[in-house]
């Protein structure tokens, strides 16, 4: 049976309009399958660029920064010597209080009514000094007298009447009476009197009868009367020099419980050991230097890069930074020791410091103005050693050898070698 052409034309159509939609399918499947190739492509990461930085110019300062305990520099024990007392050693006034000041030449405490007289010296007082003393303590007595103004005469190691006279004059100025001689010094000087009263008679006495003599007619021999009054004057002589050898050693004295010694004065009291009333034995109180001064610990390496001299700051913590100097550095241990005091200090700024932990900076080097200067990250080794940047310019990288001067805070200095250029704003490379 022969179709018709209209079934004939539905059937075409039907034909193409499969075939459309299967090649659509096709093309929309392709378009979804990916080779490996192309996926790997796909996924790799994207090609490695440089990080870059610009050069800079500022300037660089190299510092050592820690932390340290303030304290008060150099404490000390104080002794009074009272075994050359007479009675009970009892302290009877002048007790100083803790955070008060211990100023040379002035009384540290009263003993028996008393002074005990503070002066700056290494040695210590350790027996009465008086007229006819020698050693080394009286030459370290003089060396102290002529420095706080009071004229020993020749500055030498002999107590004599110049020495007696400047010690009245400390006395005197600290507030009180010199120190009596001893009684038996004083009896002898009394009794040289007498005697030397007694001999003048003598001699008035031989002069009259040398005189009674010459007056008698005929009398020519005069001998006897003669060599009485010659006796007589050298008794006399002699009695005048044992009255002044008398005086000298009645000269003032400097009793060993009326003077310490400490090794620097002013000093601030950190303790005290005795009351008004108590007596004395021992230590009669602890003192530090007046000074305050903060302590911080470094390792061997470091110490190297720091002396004593060295301008320092010292951090409140409130943003306020005190000028400071390094005093000292010691060894301690596996480490150093280095003591660092401020310039000066107001009575506020004390109290902060006082009993604190103080963060301490100590600028070691710096530049001398702005300089060029790249991250330490940007600095490589050559193959000979010497040192190189890599900077990127249109696109390329150029290798740029370079003097590194000094570095701080992760910033080196830079000098560019021989005809090389580098400039402000020039792009180093830091990393990729």
């Amino acid at each position: 049976m022969t179709a018709s052409p209209k079934s004939r034309r539905r059937v075409l159509v039907g034909v193409s309009t499969i075939a459309a939609l299967s090649l659509g399918v096709g093309v929309a499947a392709g378009s979804r399958i990916t080779s490996p190739e192309d996926a790997a492509a796909k996924t790799a990461p994207p090609k490695a660029s440089q990080i870059t930085v610009p050069v800079e110019k500022k300037a660089l300062a190299s510092k050592v920064v820690a932390r340290g305990d303030t304290s008060f520099d150099g404490a000390v024990n104080i002794r009074v010597e009272t075994s050359g007392l007479t009675t009970p050693a009892v302290v009877t006034g002048k007790v100083p209080t803790v955070g008060s000041t211990l100023k040379e030449g002035k009384a540290l405490l009263e003993i028996t009514g008393r002074p005990v007289i503070g002066l700056a010296g290494v040695l210590p007082m350790y027996r009465t000094l008086a007229p006819g003393s020698k050693g080394p303590d009286v030459l370290q007595l003089e060396q102290t007298l002529d420095r706080l103004g009071f004229d020993p005469g020749t500055v030498d190691s002999k107590y004599d009447g110049n020495t007696a006279h400047a010690v009245e004059q400390l006395y005197q100025a600290a507030g009180y009476d010199a120190p009596e001689p001893g009684e038996q010094l004083t009896q002898a000087v009394d009794g040289a009197k007498k005697n030397l009263d007694q001999l003048k008679n003598a001699v008035r006495q031989a002069e009259r009868t040398l005189k009674q003599a010459k007056a008698v007619p005929g009398n020519k021999d005069l001998s006897v009367e003669k060599g009485a009054l010659s006796d007589a004057q050298d008794a006399l002589d002699e009695a005048e020099t044992a009255l002044a050898d008398a005086k000298f050693k009645a000269g003032t004295p400097l009793p060993v419980s009326e003077v310490v010694f400490v090794k620097t004065l002013p000093r601030r009291v950190d303790d005290v050991k005795v009351e008004r009333g108590g007596t004395v034995n021992g230590v009669v109180m602890s003192a530090s230097g007046a000074s305050l001064v903060v302590t911080i610990k470094v390792d061997a390496q470091t110490q190297e890069r720091l002396k004593a001299g060295m301008t320092a700051s010292l951090d409140l913590g409130d943003g306020t930074l005190v000028p400071a100097t390094v005093r000292r550095i010691s060894r301690n241990g596996d480490q150093y020791d280095v003591v660092v005091a401020p310039k000066s200090v107001t009575p506020h700024q004390l109290e902060l410091l006082r009993d604190a932990n103080v963060r301490v900076t100590i600028p070691v080097k710096s530049t001398n103005g702005k300089v060029l200067t790249v991250p330490v990250a940007a600095l490589s080794a050559g193959p000979d050693g010497s040192s190189r940047v890599e900077v990127l310019r249109n696109g390329k990288i150029e290798l740029i050898g370079v003097t590194v001067g000094l570095s701080a805070d992760g910033f080196a200095q830079v000098t560019p070698t021989g005809d090389a250029k580098l400039d402000e704003s020039d792009q180093v490379v830091v990393g990729k």
